[in-house]
């Protein structure tokens, strides 16, 4: 049987593995941050209406600009933003893939600041762009004298900061990212992908998009919209730094059936979002939970929490599996992370971390 060894690959990708979180089918799946509520009937019925009349033009290509989805995410967003300022793609994957081929590349640097989502680098491989990693101050913070040291340091070309991060639900203060933009030459990226989970009075850093041309701000159909399956990402930004990533992208990538569905979706947004403020409440209750229990967790602005204090992860994991709820062991040590589910999930996870803690440990 023919392997990658036999294959011509690309030298940089020689021994690499290709990313993907174990898929296992239990009946408890908290372990890649989605939203496990199941989009209501109301706007299921109208996507599906949507999905219908765009099949009845599926002979042709679709809109290359996806106009009236750029509209609609102009919308939503708010913020005084124009439709020629958004950008989508299929999934954040993409649309932040688009940002690399764009402004990296061979010669070019990516700064990223562990532990962090893991694709980061994967989008600076793939686009021949070096990796380099910067510290962070304790509790998994960045603060703006941090961000503009590591940042003078390493000299990138592109800074990608996750607010709130990923895998720790740290959030990042507005005036770290205006400190973090103000010391690089380079692109800046805030992946705001946990973004609507955020406190209702925190500000978005859309809100730093004025005047700041090589700022990209980018968010996701996956988490608050309960749209993973959908894989619609997108980004605001200055126009110019949207026309960057027109060279790149491939013709024609969003189809369709991916506009319209993202379409009904947006239309309903105050019911999607409804979905937002039980996830919040679930957050609170596993974090009580899991602190009962002795665990330390960490402040999340997100859907998912990381929590330590574990004597030993891959066992606590496969305990975990065992009673048929699938958490995430992303190799921090001492930690593990859980999706925040439904209320049924809740109550099946936090019923197993109790019977898998010993008593003396609480």
């Amino acid at each position: 049987m023919t392997s990658l060894a036999d294959l011509p690959l690309r030298a940089d990708l020689v021994g690499r593995t290709a990313y993907g979180a174990p898929q296992l089918h239990v009946p408890v799946t908290l372990n890649v941050n989605e939203n496990t509520h199941p989009v209501p009937e109301e706007v299921r019925a109208d996507i599906l209406d949507r999905i219908a009349a765009a099949l009845r033009g599926v002979n042709r290509y679709p809109d290359r600009e996806f106009t009236a989805l750029r509209e609609a995410l102009a919308g939503y967003l708010g913020h005084g933003l124009a439709p020629e300022q958004l950008w989508a793609a299929n999934g954040s994957n993409e649309v932040l893939q688009h940002v690399f081929q764009a402004f990296g590349g061979p010669g070019r640097t990516l700064l990223t600041f562990p532990p962090t989502y893991s694709m980061y680098p994967n989008y600076a491989t793939t686009s021949g762009t070096a990796v380099l990693e910067g510290r962070r101050d304790e509790d998994f913070g960045l603060s703006a004298a941090t961000l503009a040291a590591e940042i003078e340091r390493t000299r990138p070309d592109i800074v990608v900061i996750a607010a709130p991060n990923n895998p720790t639900g740290t959030p990042v203060a507005l005036d770290a990212l205006a400190a973090a933009y103000d010391a690089t030459d380079g692109v800046l990226v805030v992946d705001e992908a946990y973004g609507e989970f955020m406190p209702d009075d925190a500000p978005s850093a859309l809100t730093l998009l004025p005047g700041r041309p090589r700022l990209a701000v980018s968010r996701t159909m996956s988490k608050a919209f309960a749209f993973a399956g959908a894989r619609l990402g997108y980004l605001a930004a200055d126009p110019a730094f949207v026309d960057a990533l027109r060279l790149v992208r491939l013709p024609y990538h969003l189809s369709a059936i991916t506009q319209a569905a993202a379409l009904g979706a947006l239309a309903h947004a105050p019911v999607m979002l409804g979905m937002v403020d039980e996830i919040r409440v679930q957050r609170e209750r596993t974090v009580r939970g899991l602190e009962a229990l002795g665990y330390r967790v960490a402040p999340s602005w997100t859907n998912f929490l990381l929590f330590g204090g574990v004597e030993d992860p891959k066992a606590l994991w496969q305990g975990l599996l065992d009673r048929g709820v699938l958490i995430r062991d992303l190799a921090i040590p001492g930690s593990l992370r859980v999706s925040i589910g439904t209320a049924a999930e809740t109550d099946a996870f936090l019923e197993a971390m109790t019977a898998l803690t010993p008593v003396g440990a609480r």
